[in-house]
């Protein structure tokens, strides 16, 4: 994984049109090369700056390409960073948002000494569902977020401390 910038706004604007991303997640209006970019600057980015976390690009360990991102995120409404990712079409399945995950996780109770994480995914999101209980999420409450038109499924993860580990 890697932090996002410039470079990435092809992929950023493939995946935010990706009709699973939209469904799922949300469709941000992002229909341009430019707007991606201010996307990513917007987004990952200032997050980066301000946070010392955000997305980060997927990429494949044989080929290097940009095949999705995943990273934590701060939402108003919640009241810590939350897990997010997505892959482009074709790459779902394999693994790919497991591993990066886990790397996100890692840092977040290492790197950043956090103790909770939490996720929100759309109810009938299955494989989102199916792929946080793997990595050890369990179902809080349903929730509804600003900004938002429908309830989400919120889950938490609690993360050992370095004195526990």
């Amino acid at each position: 994984m890697s932090d996002r910038d410039d470079a990435d706004a092809a992929l950023m604007l493939a995946l935010l049109n990706d009709p699973a991303f939209i469904r799922h997640i949300a469709d941000r209006g992002v229909r341009t090369l430019d707007q991606a970019r201010d996307y990513l600057r917007d987004g990952a980015v200032r997050s980066y700056a301000e946070h010392g976390f955000g997305m980060y690009a997927i990429r494949r360990r044989d080929s290097g390409a940009l095949i999705g991102n995943c990273g934590l995120i701060r939402r108003e409404g919640l009241d810590g960073p939350d897990l997010g990712y997505a892959l482009l079409p074709g790459h779902a399945g394999q693994g790919f948002a497991h591993e990066a995950a886990r790397a996100v996780i890692a840092d977040a109770g290492g790197r950043l000494a956090l103790t909770r994480l939490r996720a929100i995914v759309n109810p009938d999101n299955v494989a989102s569902i199916g792929l946080l209980q793997k990595l050890g999420f369990e179902f809080d409450r349903m929730i509804v977020l600003p900004h938002v038109a429908h309830p989400l499924d919120l889950f938490h993860l609690h993360l050992p401390t370095e004195a526990a580990a």
